[in-house]
């Protein structure tokens, strides 16, 4: 049956993305055709990919066959959802696209276990005659092949938003998420030109996640520090229990629940805190610290755990919402070293040193303070150097 075509935006209207992301709670029968959907995907997955490799090895070109080759093979297919198939088939595609741009930075594709891989699928919408496939009721969300599913929502979409597709996904605990994208017309905001009483320069603090060119500093809540020593004394209780035994089960379980807490606190704090910044600056500048690479330093090993980077990119999008802009400086930009009074350059500083006293016009600094003050003046050139 022929799909309907979407309705044309209008005028000065730039398409937005925003995702929904809900709690599902499935029957047992719903449970069940989740369950064999995820293992479908690894198996076209795998089976796709080791198809291309032969092929590759055989004739030099690469091809990646489509689900529909596997369905007299496997009946199984038939089964689940055809577009969570299809999803699979553009996945692959665009993981081999990525990898053939920039082999340095993407890894070749590689066969999905399913211990070691995460439970999701991906579905379309597609609009008919008799309606849309997938859709949101009061209750819940109607799915392909499952019907209608319970949901809990804690926001609901506006009546102009498009649903384009759904990722259903089932965490190490049981829980089961679906993350809706919609679709949001409307203007593009307008560009905000950063003034320097309206910017503010963010530095990567190992005590304090981050400090500003103000002095205030962002610390984690102290929620999240006494989860993370309640998971410190279960893995000890872990390390002195048998394997497979009752109890050992039973801690396994607690452990992954305490670890997707963790993980649900962090984000809480990310989101609160990007937004923060976000509504209350015209401009935001920032150093493209190498959070990888600086945990490699025995001293700042817990570097790439702090979810700075993921801070970095919650700040991107929601200034560019509001057309405001995210200034980030070059990793090497000497910040740290530099006086934000005079500008002389000190050699030899570690980042141990809390405070240090600049040779040239003996101003005291805090170290931190000083690089985000550097980071906020740097900032602000390069962005009106750019600019002109």
């Amino acid at each position: 049956m022929p799909g309907k075509p979407g309705k044309q935006r209008k005028a000065g209207q730039a398409a937005r993305f925003t995702t929904i992301k809900v709690r599902l709670d499935p029957t047992p029968d719903q449970a069940a055709l989740f369950e064999k959907t995820f293992g479908c995907c690894r198996y076209i997955w795998n089976q796709m990919l080791s198809d291309q490799q032969r092929f590759y090895e055989e004739t030099g070109v690469h091809f990646i066959p489509t689900p529909a080759k596997y369905k007299n093979a496997a009946p199984f297919l038939r089964e689940v959802d055809n577009q969570a198939l299809i999803q699979e088939q553009n996945k692959l595609a665009q993981a081999f696209r990525s990898f053939f741009k920039d082999p340095a930075a993407f890894r070749h594709p590689k066969f999905k276990r399913k211990k070691d891989d995460r439970d999701s699928f991906t579905a379309c919408n597609h609009l008919f005659d008799s309606g849309p496939t997938i859709y949101i009721t009061r209750s819940g969300i109607r799915m392909t092949k499952a019907g209608i599913v319970r949901a809990r929502f804690s926001r609901r979409p506006q009546a102009w938003w498009k649903l384009k597709r759904i990722t259903v996904e089932k965490t190490r605990t049981g829980k089961y998420y679906c993350c809706i994208l919609y679709e949001c017309p409307g203007k593009p905001p307008e560009p905000v030109v950063p003034r320097p009483e309206a910017t503010v320069g963010l530095k990567y603090s190992m005590r304090h996640f981050y400090v500003d060119d103000t002095g205030a500093m962002a610390d984690p809540p102290c929620w999240l520090k006494q989860s993370q020593e309640k998971l410190a004394r279960i893995q000890e209780k872990l390390a002195r229990m048998e394997p497979g035994s009752q109890n050992y089960e039973e801690a396994v379980r607690k452990y992954r629940l305490l670890h997707e807490h963790i993980a649900n606190q962090r984000r809480d704090f990310l989101h609160k805190e990007s937004s923060r910044i976000a509504n209350s600056w015209d401009a935001v500048c920032m150093r493209a610290d190498p959070l990888r690479e600086m945990s490699k330093d025995p001293m700042r090993s817990r570097a790439a755990e702090s979810g700075y980077r993921a801070f970095r990119e919650l700040l991107r999008y929601k200034l560019e919402r509001q057309g405001k802009p995210l200034i980030l400086l070059d990793r090497y930009a000497p910040t740290t070293r530099t006086c934000s009074v005079c500008g002389e350059v000190r050699e030899g500083i570690s980042y141990r040193e809390n405070t240090w006293t600049c040779a040239g016009c003996g101003t005291v600094h805090r170290r931190e303070v000083n690089a985000a003050r550097n980071i906020k003046a740097q900032g602000l050139a390069q962005y009106f150097g750019k600019s002109a």
